[in-house]
């Protein structure tokens, strides 16, 4: 019997990255949207820590350094929200690769010809669009704050809240691939993310104990002082800049977070993904 030629076996199409890409955002952004107790906790809760913090701590915060008193801790305390929102919305987004693999969605996309890449890029873009879109929303409470506002600036707040939401949710994606259960990602997060925000700046200014040691490492920091610099860009000398490193070392250590949490997680998708053909 004569052997059929190589060039007739047929061949699956190959779908394109960008468009895979593409699709598993949108998914993400629809289910997001369809899940309304998702928007209310994503944003809501970040609004009521706001309030909430900000009324009770306030009377007793003081900044250290000679202008004492002079910023009110609402206005500390926004820059942190903010993060706090990119932070929730990449737990929620990445929670969803453990509910994925549970229904089966997630072996479905590892059976297809793409990349590991491609599905993490499409979970990160999806999940940043979230972040910064919520983020924005939020940011509109801010003109009622001492802040002068400019179209760069915006720009740029944007780019840069984009890139650290980026990070998060690689970090997120990294945490997910290896772990089973909803309720181990809850205690990792507990034990890991929210420690994180809260010793970059966000809740306290760092001391001159050996938690500013901790603050000074933690790439979380990085991302947090951009957020205030780019928010006080046309106030260079505004108190609550005091001690923070520049904007171009803010910009290079997300960057470098990003980066490395991003090519973790898709080294941790891909040897994930041949366990998990079952």
């Amino acid at each position: 019997m004569a052997s059929v030629p190589p060039a007739s076996v047929p061949t699956l199409p190959q779908p394109a990255s960008g468009l895979a890409v593409w699709a598993l955002a949108s998914r993400e952004v629809l289910r997001f949207l369809r899940q309304r107790s998702r928007v209310i906790g994503a944003l809501g809760q970040p609004v009521v820590f706001w309030v909430l913090f900000g009324a009770g701590l306030g009377p007793s915060f003081r900044l250290p350094g000679a202008a004492t008193g002079q910023v009110a801790y609402a206005e500390y305390f926004f820059p942190g929200v903010l993060v706090l929102i990119l932070l929730f919305t990449s737990i929620f987004a990445t929670i969803s690769i453990i509910e994925d693999r549970r229904e089966g969605f997630l072996q479905g996309v590892l059976v297809a010809p793409l990349s590991a890449w491609t599905m993490v890029a499409g979970k990160g873009l999806g999940a940043m669009l979230l972040a910064v879109g919520q983020a924005l929303v939020f940011l509109a409470l801010g003109l009622a704050l001492p802040l002068s506002w400019g179209v760069w600036q915006l720009v740029q707040l944007v780019l840069f809240l984009g890139l650290l939401s980026l990070a998060l949710v690689g970090l997120g994606m990294l945490l997910a691939w290896r772990l089973d259960s909803v309720q181990g990602f809850h205690a990792i997060m507990n034990l890991l993310l929210f420690p994180m925000w809260l010793l970059s700046g966000a809740f306290f200014p760092a001391g001159d104990n050996w938690l500013a040691w901790v603050v000074h490492v933690n790439p979380l920091t990085y991302g947090l002082a951009g957020v205030r610099r780019l928010l006080y860009v046309h106030q260079p000398d505004a108190a609550v800049l005091h001690g923070l490193p520049s904007l171009g070392t803010c910009w290079l250590v997300t960057a470098a977070f990003a980066l490395l949490t991003l090519a973790a997680s898709t080294w941790a998708a891909a040897r994930r993904g041949r366990g998990d053909l079952r």
